[in-house]
């Protein structure tokens, strides 16, 4: 709902700034005075410039993306790897380990599947609670019972621990403000000159509207795609399900 309501301030937002540049500025303006072919190269290179702002970006965007993919993926073959080799740990130990790796995995599928602010702080709270776990639970076992077979065991967690701090750090990889601002910026003017050049045209109408739609479309779609919890576009913790429906 809210990415619906910013795509339609957008919107309005571009389409004003092209009725002001066809309204406002266009009746002011000595055409004498104009190059008319200058003006239409600046034009051009204006919307240029919005088209390779919008397409790194975009670029941006899909990488930070691909990234939270790739970090799922290995969050599951770390937790995979780890509930296999604390078989190497004494029964008991290896009993209450992958116990609590089952229960670590369901909170990392819903640490991917909620969009609640306060429900997620309590499932950070908790992945951080049942990590301490595991590591004391691993560690316990290896000084009680020094092998190099157990050192696998120890590496393993390590790597499931690690994964999880790669994945955080990935979901609050976004696109700096300072982007969003200049993207704004940038579009904004070019949309007022275009609004300057159809001006010169009896009845612009649905004109101005065009480049308006596009251009906020394209945001609507980067921003949706750089937003991991927002939107419509997120990353499903797909090899995290598998490893749990195995794990049953």
């Amino acid at each position: 709902m809210i990415a619906l309501l910013i795509f339609i301030a957008l919107v309005l937002l571009l389409w004003g700034c092209a009725w002001f540049g066809a309204a406002i500025l266009g009746p002011r303006r000595r055409t004498e005075q104009i190059a008319h072919e200058d003006f239409k190269l600046l034009v051009a290179a204006a919307l240029t410039l919005v088209g390779l702002i919008i397409g790194f970006s975009f670029s941006m965007a899909t990488s930070r993306y691909d990234q939270r993919k790739n970090y799922e993926e290995a969050e599951a073959n770390a937790i995979g790897t780890e509930y296999l080799r604390v078989g190497l740990l004494p029964a008991a130990d290896a009993v209450n380990v992958r116990a609590l790796l089952r229960g670590y995995l369901e909170e990392r599928i819903l640490f991917y599947t909620t969009r609640d602010g306060e429900r997620l702080r309590q499932i950070n709270e908790r992945t951080a609670t049942t990590q301490a776990q595991l590591w004391s639970a691993v560690q316990a076992s290896a000084l009680e019972h020094p092998d190099v077979l157990k050192s696998l065991a120890i590496a393993g967690m390590n790597e499931v621990l690690n994964s999880q701090g790669y994945t955080l750090a990935a979901w609050r990889n976004r696109i700096p403000t300072p982007a969003w601002a200049l993207m704004i910026v940038v579009a904004m003017l070019g949309n007022t000159m275009i609004g300057f050049a159809f001006s010169e045209l009896p009845r612009p109408g649905l004109r101005l509207v065009v480049l308006p739609v596009i251009v906020s479309i394209a945001w609507f779609l980067i921003a949706d795609i750089d937003s991991p919890r927002g939107g419509v576009i997120h990353v499903a913790p797909e090899n995290l399900l598998s490893l749990a429906a195995s794990l049953r």
